[in-house]
């Protein structure tokens, strides 16, 4: 495929259709409001062949059949207007692309409805910010398998590197599959962003430390084998930044917004019966933090007494800092490949998680060194899955739930560091305290029981 129309001219937009054009396709572009058309030929025109449309039908004139269209339009009502608005223009063979952070429910129902029209609809989730998009993001395209094939030379042209000679995109499955695994992604990039802000907060509050101080701090351990990661070194040129005479991190008001995919995640995962309470406190404490007229009215009501735990030097206290990270992204990860491998068995898309894995590598917000670990993993590799198992043994373990008791009994709020502990217990425990549940269910709802060792439901005589 050597020719595109690009929708919407936003910076993520605007950024894929500047990759298209340098990868050697022509470009059609258009933008509902024309001024910012014009001033993307006037900003890259340079940049590659370009032709700026002011309607859809030139749009569609400008592309020889088969068409290939990519949306970049806002999620929601949005993408289905514009289908609407494309459908009377389009020929049987057409491909639609849907590269925006769509529900991957509504991606089914699009395919579906497009398909009895003729028309190929791609169902692609990209990740990389903008950035990525403008040199090499990872790419998750689903839906038509047909027409991801058309497609393939072109996006591998986009992608970016893998580390391992390969291109960080690969066909998902069927349906809704593209944008599920990237809702997935977003998930886990929820939950190891929290996990390292509460981390700095450690760091901050019990520790002492200097921004300058955690910048060091960071960028040594960006290049450990397990923290190796886009977050962790962005983290440390965060610490670096000014605003004036102070750190730009100091004047940040301390609310955390949010887009949908985390919660679209949890969602998912109580549907399918998974758990990731990682994922979900970290949604939670986005939510909280919006609180801040109330949290800061509570914080000036009488402080209650803390336990004086003993901490320990900085050094000491990083080096546990360091284990709590490792411990808990690795964690993080684990909740997100569980969940798609449910989703997947559920929804028959053979979703292939090692080269899921593989495309996280590179281009994307969550790339890290230890992905290429779950990669390995996923293709079989024992030795991968026993050194993962390991990690959690042994001083790294100690030093995981000594930040985590540190935390609580200073009153510093930890819920995605905790929430990965706990559910690494009860993981590990043979028999908890779900069968008072079930009492309890039965007792005032008649809802039964099972019995060990026996078959059937069972109900008590509770009065």
């Amino acid at each position: 495929m050597n020719q595109v129309g690009v929708i919407g001219l936003g910076t993520m937009g605007a950024n894929l259709a500047r990759n298209t054009a340098r990868n050697g396709a022509r470009v059609s572009v258009f933008n509902r409001t024309k001024e910012r058309t014009d001033e993307f030929i006037k900003n890259h025109a340079s940049e590659g062949s370009f032709t700026a449309c002011d309607d859809l039908p030139p749009l569609i004139t400008s592309l020889s059949a088969p068409r290939a269209i990519l949306l970049m339009v806002k999620a929601g009502d949005a993408v289905d207007e514009m289908i609407r608005d494309l459908l009377p223009l389009l020929s049987k063979g057409d491909i639609l692309i849907d590269g925006g952070n769509s529900h991957y429910r509504d991606t089914e129902r699009r395919e579906k409805e497009l398909i009895a029209k003729g028309i190929h609809f791609i169902g692609m989730g990209v990740s990389g910010g903008e950035e990525g998009a403008l040199n090499g993001p990872s790419m998750m395209p689903g839906g038509s398998k047909e027409a991801v094939e058309m497609m393939m030379p072109l996006f591998q042209k986009m992608a970016a590197d893998d580390g391992a000679g390969g291109k960080c995109v690969t066909y998902m499955g069927p349906g809704g599959a593209g944008h599920f695994v990237k809702m997935v992604h977003n998930g886990i990039e929820y939950g190891i962003m929290q996990i390292i802000a509460e981390c700095y907060d450690i760091l901050k509050e019990l520790g002492g430390f200097t921004n300058e101080e955690l910048a060091d701090l960071f960028d040594g351990w960006n290049q450990t084998p397990y923290l190796k990661s886009f977050l962790i070194e962005i983290t440390g040129k965060i610490f670096r930044v000014k605003d004036g005479d102070a750190d730009l991190l100091d004047v940040i008001l301390d609310k955390a917004g949010q887009k949908g995919t985390g919660k679209w995640t949890t969602d998912a995962a109580m549907n399918y019966g998974i758990a990731v309470p990682i994922i979900t406190a970290a949604v939670d404490a986005r939510i909280l933090s919006g609180a801040k007229d109330f949290r800061v009215q509570r914080s000036k009501e009488a402080p209650f007494e803390l336990i004086d735990t003993k901490l320990p030097k900085k050094e000491g206290l990083a080096h546990c800092i360091q284990a709590a990270l490792e411990l808990s992204i690795v964690s993080a990860y684990a909740e997100g490949f569980l969940l798609m491998s449910t989703a997947s068995t559920e929804e028959k898309w053979n979703l292939p998680l090692s080269e899921i894995a593989r495309i996280w590598r590179g281009g994307c917000i969550i790339r890290s060194g230890i992905i290429e670990k779950y990669q390995a993993m996923f293709a079989g590799n024992k030795d991968a899955q026993m050194e993962l198992r390991m990690l959690f043994s042994g001083e790294r373990h100690h030093d995981w739930r000594t930040v985590i008791m540190l935390a609580i009994a200073r009153g510093i709020p930890v819920p995605s560091l905790a929430a990965s502990i706990t559910s690494y217990d009860a993981y590990r425990t043979e028999r908890l305290p779900q069968n008072l549940i079930q009492a309890q269910r039965d007792f005032f709802g008649a809802h039964g029981f099972e019995k060990i060792g026996k078959a059937g439901q069972f109900h008590g005589e509770w009065e």
